[in-house]
């Protein structure tokens, strides 16, 4: 049965549970993780989301991805492939965490870069953060539990901020590259 596409309130606990799910993550895969950034809706102070946290991992080397499903599976992770986008595996979550999706990106993967963007763009644009709430909200209600058909239709919007957004930020993001603290 599918479930219905669900926008709630921003809630403080978001950021706080993605540091413990990081936490984790970076126990378990050490140095071939570069990076492991909260990306997505949930990642924006104060904006309206599905209650999934998203995860990116970047990843030192391609050579790792294979250690990097194996240490995951330890912590109840399963792959689940590539799902059509080369260069990024996806990973089911254990139902026994936080809801949330997990992501690892190959070092140079697009998405990654994509997806630090356009959320930095929207925690300092706060009008465009509101735009994408309020859309978020009217095809949540327009699609209902036809997921695909409210992601695809976010994606005008997300092209039109990372149109503006990238030529600034894929030059300061190519010169400081992000790496875990």
């Amino acid at each position: 049965m599918k479930k219905p596409v669900i926008i709630e309130d921003y809630d403080p606990r978001w950021p706080e549970r993605f540091e413990i799910l990081r936490a984790r993550l970076f126990k378990a895969l050490g140095p071939v993780a570069a990076a492991i950034e909260h990306v997505g809706s949930t990642a924006i102070p104060g904006l309206a989301a599905k209650p999934i946290i998203d995860i990116d991992v970047l990843l030192c080397s391609e050579g790792d991805l294979q250690h990097t499903i194996e240490r995951l599976a330890t912590l109840g992770y399963e792959h689940q492939g590539n799902l059509g986008i080369p260069g990024r595996e996806a990973f089911r979550a254990p139902t026994s965490e936080f809801p949330h999706h997990l992501y690892v990106c190959s070092a140079d993967h697009r998405e990654y870069a994509r997806h630090i963007i356009f959320r930095d763009h929207l925690r300092s644009h706060p009008e465009d953060a509101r735009a994408y709430e309020l859309l978020k909200r009217s095809l949540a209600e327009r699609f209902g539990i036809d997921r695909e058909a409210y992601t695809l239709a976010k994606t005008d919007f997300i092209q039109t901020i990372l149109r503006r957004a990238e030529p600034v930020a894929s030059e300061h993001f190519s010169r400081h590259v992000r790496t875990i603290p």
